[in-house]
């Protein structure tokens, strides 16, 4: 009985694995050859993925008409074949899946990004997302991040997941792969020759554009990032000012000179009220008639990650970027000339520029109920709490030469500018309360960006009032400056690292405050009034931030240069009066 029952047994149970459906899941069963998937996901990449992309390029031609729409077309076909061969160089056998699907994840976040705030992505746009610190990054998140992300990338990686890619050997590979390169070239060259005036013209007048190309831009970004390394100096640090010693102004001192450099973050000058805009942000700087401002001042950089180093090494702008040489800068060259030197830090570091001096962090463990309300990250009058006893830990055969102390602001830190500022501090209402910029009418930004310069205002202010109290025992003075400034949703962009030759000018004009006490000016024969009447509307850059602080503080080295130090002018003109 049991044997006769067997093969029908058998064949029922055939049956219904035959007649069972596909699980919605299963990878379908036809195979598709590589060359169909990589072009398939080229494909979404350069239509779905550079939405932010063509809507740029179609506002490039006025009238619109057909050969509007020839241009997007072939400039769409030229990105997408460009997309095939790199990822044709990149995506072989098992790797081809995890190759793909990382371009699609990475082209959902760049949109994402290049359409809430306007930004563009470029080798910069990456070393600041490397460096930014889990806080910083939190500011960035709101609810239209995962579903941008998941309306871009769920479809494709569904879609990936479920497709078989048929195998091909190595020697196949190598041919298939090879002929993907010519090919897509090919296509993109041809593309574009056909369309070659419209596409040169739109290159050469809109060179924003190919930081918009999606996830090239991206790809191109990590690629360059990482081999910055490679590219730089392997030998030990350069040293830098070795040389350095103090001038005669420090024979037989009665007091040494103490000099704090309030470190800026995210400063436009344009919206200071002591620059002569029209609000009154800065209410007790303004009430002041012993500052200088200097109201022509630009950065080295658009980013913190490119600005810092730059302004305190002894190279220039141009310089600094075309060097691969790792230096000392500095902080470096005032601790080779014996004084005691301190950085202090409200947010997410120095960059290097602190590595070899002393250091101190407010932002780590925050717990102070008036300046860290939060409990997560603190306003900048915070750093002045505690910082007799911070710098009273310095070695004293330092300290009685003189010190300099940095105190690196989070300043106006965007994108959460509400987080910068006490209630008490807000007098610009109603104020932009989200992170999502774009969700807030221009107006609320700019009044929460402009609130938080009140609360800059009020610390520089209790900088001087500080300083003024160590008068006792120190000669004193406080030079602040910006590293770098912020897009308001001018043209609707937002926030800052913009390329330094197509950012527009608030993301690199930069405020430049300097106050002397009394002692200060007769110790360096520098009168506050001919710095006044100097620096007013000189440019400056800093390019001149490194000379001129060796220069304030008497440090004779053979890397310092007169003609970049800004004091230069004034202290002469006192020596030849």
């Amino acid at each position: 009985m049991p044997d006769i029952l067997q093969p029908p047994l058998r064949v029922i149970t055939a049956a219904r694995t035959e007649s069972e459906p596909e699980p919605a899941f299963a990878p379908a069963r036809r195979p598709w050859h590589p060359a169909a998937v990589i072009g398939l996901v080229s494909l979404w990449l350069a239509t779905v993925c550079n939405v932010h992309l063509w809507k740029i390029v179609l506002g490039l031609h006025e009238s619109g008409g057909l050969r509007a729409w020839g241009f997007l077309l072939m400039f769409m076909v030229a990105v997408a074949a460009a997309n095939a061969a790199v990822l044709g160089l990149l995506a072989w056998g098992r790797l081809l899946k995890p190759v793909l699907g990382m371009a699609v994840l990475a082209a959902a976040f760049g949109t994402y990004f290049m359409m809430a705030y306007g930004i563009v992505i470029d080798t910069g746009m990456v070393t600041n997302v490397l460096q930014t610190d889990p806080r910083e990054a939190a500011d960035l998140l709101d609810w239209r991040l995962p579903l941008t992300v998941a309306a871009l990338a769920v479809p494709p990686l569904w879609w990936l997941a479920r497709t078989r890619v048929k195998p091909l050997g190595f020697a196949r590979q190598i041919v298939f792969h090879g002929l993907l390169l010519l090919g897509s070239l090919a296509l993109a060259a041809g593309s574009v020759l056909l369309v070659f005036q419209d596409f040169s013209s739109a290159m050469r007048n809109h060179t924003q554009l190919r930081y918009l190309i999606n996830p090239l831009n991206s790809i191109y970004a990590v690629g360059n990032a990482a081999a910055r390394p490679l590219r730089r100096d392997a030998g030990p640090l350069m040293p830098l000012g070795r040389d350095a010693r103090l001038g005669a102004s420090y024979a037989g001192q009665g007091k040494p000179p103490l000099l704090v450099l309030v470190l800026g973050e995210t400063g436009r000058s344009g919206n200071f009220g002591l620059n002569g805009y029209g609000r009154p942000t800065t209410p007790e700087l303004s009430a002041r008639n012993d500052l200088v401002s200097a109201r022509n001042a630009w950065s080295c950089g658009t980013s913190t990650a490119a600005s810092v180093p730059c302004m305190f090494s002894n190279l220039g702008r141009t310089a600094y970027e075309a060097s691969h040489i790792r230096s000392e800068g500095l902080l470096d060259v005032l601790q080779h000339a014996g004084l005691a030197v301190l950085w202090v830090d409200n947010q997410s570091g120095c960059k290097g520029v602190c590595d070899r001096v002393a250091e101190a962090s407010t932002s780590a463990k925050p717990d102070d109920p008036q300046w860290c309300a939060d409990g997560k990250e603190c306003l900048d009058d915070v750093m002045l709490k505690g910082l007799d006893a911070r710098i009273a830990a310095l070695p004293a055969e330092q300290r009685a030469r003189g010190t300099v102390v940095v105190l690196h602001q989070m300043g106006s830190h965007g994108p959460a500018y509400f987080k910068r500022s006490l209630p008490s501090q807000k007098p610009f209402q109603p104020e932009c309360r989200t992170s999502a910029l774009q969700e807030c009418q221009r107006q609320e930004v700019v009044n929460a960006y402009d609130n938080s310069i009140v609360s800059t205002d009020h610390f520089l202010n209790a900088t001087i009032q500080w300083l003024a109290a160590q008068s006792g025992t120190a000669q004193t003075a406080m030079m602040y400056v910006a590293d770098h400034g912020e897009s308001l949703g001018e043209n609707n962009i937002y926030l800052h690292g913009m390329p330094y030759a197509i950012a527009p000018d608030v993301q690199k004009h930069v405020p430049w405050i300097t106050w002397l006490s009394p002692a200060m000016q007769s110790r360096t024969r520098t009168a506050t009034a001919c710095l006044q009447k100097d620096l007013g509307e000189r440019r400056l850059s800093h390019d001149n931030y490194f000379h001129s602080i060796l220069g304030l503080m008497d440090v004779q080295t053979s890397v310092y240069e007169a003609s970049k130090d800004m004091f230069a002018t004034c202290r002469s003109a006192a020596a030849a009066g």
